[in-house]
């Protein structure tokens, strides 16, 4: 019999204007003292470090810098940015802007406090519970907005609505995300966005781009995007262009069992999806994946009493860059107010 199970591991791999801070002078009545109001400006937190040749949050920084916007980039959870915030009581925030990872299988690359998960809703809502993330207090006006650009974030609305309270004090700001990917660094500007398109692959094992052209086609059939060229493509090479990159997602479990004879012999691929597809506990975290399970590279391994079954799909993101509406030679900004690139809540 099987005498525990550890946790899942789950790693992912990605391969992926505002003015100059201002002083609010006060107004000087006779014979008064002289009274400072608080300061109101935006922020930045990179709250993340690029890992391989991806960029993100370097790109991020440097353009915010150029917006003469205050960055804060040693910050990597949000009860950090919390402390710091309530660290600095003489100063509100017109937009408090959160640079993090994101992705539609793992959730946010931000962590829940220093050292901490990435935030799900459930180790969000366990942090909670256990006083581990501090309330706030300063920072905070009925005007503020709290912009994540984190990709595809505003889809997740759960997380959105578990996320907002931790940036109520008395006064209550807006949550801004958005459903696209976000792009910082782009050849022809600085910060854009793109809607995205998924395609999968057990990883080592592709069919090649006329393959999973075709794949693109069936599964985005009103799409006009011309998907073996996009799979091709790399990166922008003129404004506006299609283009494509790869990321991998592991997937790991760890048996122990009382002795060796109960181990099972899974001996190729097929046996080994069979016996993932009978566990409750490691079909139900494909199902929320919403990868299938035949897209996964599948190997087993036994050590000891110990059984180790590994998964590894590559995922296929094809990017497009989203245009303005009556001009395709220019990028549509990317601004809070316009409600169909960014959700507010």
């Amino acid at each position: 019999m099987i005498l525990n199970k550890y946790s899942i591991l789950l790693l992912l791999i990605i391969t992926l204007g505002c003015k100059k801070p201002f002083s609010e002078t006060s107004k000087t009545a006779l014979a008064l003292p002289k009274v400072m109001l608080k300061t109101t400006e935006s922020i930045v937190f990179i709250a993340g470090y690029d890992e391989g040749d991806n960029t993100y949050y370097s790109n991020a920084k440097h353009y915010f810098e150029a917006q003469k916007t205050l960055v804060i980039d040693h910050l990597f959870s949000v009860a950090e940015i919390i402390t710091w915030l309530n660290q600095n009581p003489n100063k509100t925030y017109k937009n408090i802007h959160i640079v993090s990872h994101s992705n539609a299988w793992l959730g946010m690359a931000l962590k829940t406090i220093k050292n901490g998960e990435r935030i799900t809703v459930k180790t969000l809502s366990l942090a909670k519970n256990n006083n581990k993330i501090p309330v706030l207090k300063y920072g905070i006006t009925t005007n503020t907005n709290v912009i994540f650009h984190s990709c595809g974030l505003g889809d997740n609305k759960a997380l959105l609505q578990n996320i907002k309270p931790l940036f109520i004090t008395k006064h209550t700001p807006k949550i801004v995300a958005s459903s696209y990917f976000n792009i910082f660094g782009g050849k022809f500007a600085g910060h854009y966005l793109a809607k995205p398109y998924y395609g999968y692959y057990p990883t080592a094992e592709s069919p090649g781009p006329a393959a999973l052209s075709k794949t693109f086609k069936t599964n985005y059939p009103d799409s006009p995007i011309n998907w073996f060229t996009a799979l091709k493509t790399r990166q922008e090479t003129t404004l506006g262009e299609v283009y494509s990159y790869k990321f991998n997602i592991p997937v790991e479990w760890e048996f122990t069992f009382d002795n060796e004879t109960e181990i099972p012999k899974l001996s190729n691929k097929e046996a080994i999806m069979d016996w993932v597809s009978e566990s409750q506990e490691m079909a139900e975290t494909l199902y929320n994946l919403n990868i299938p399970i035949e897209k996964y590279r599948w190997k087993s391994q036994i050590k000891g009493n110990k059984l180790y079954i590994k998964g590894k799909t590559t995922v296929l993101c094809v990017l497009e860059p989203i245009l303005h509406a009556n001009d395709d030679s220019e990028y549509r900004t990317a601004t809070i107010d316009d409600t169909s690139l960014y959700h507010t809540m």
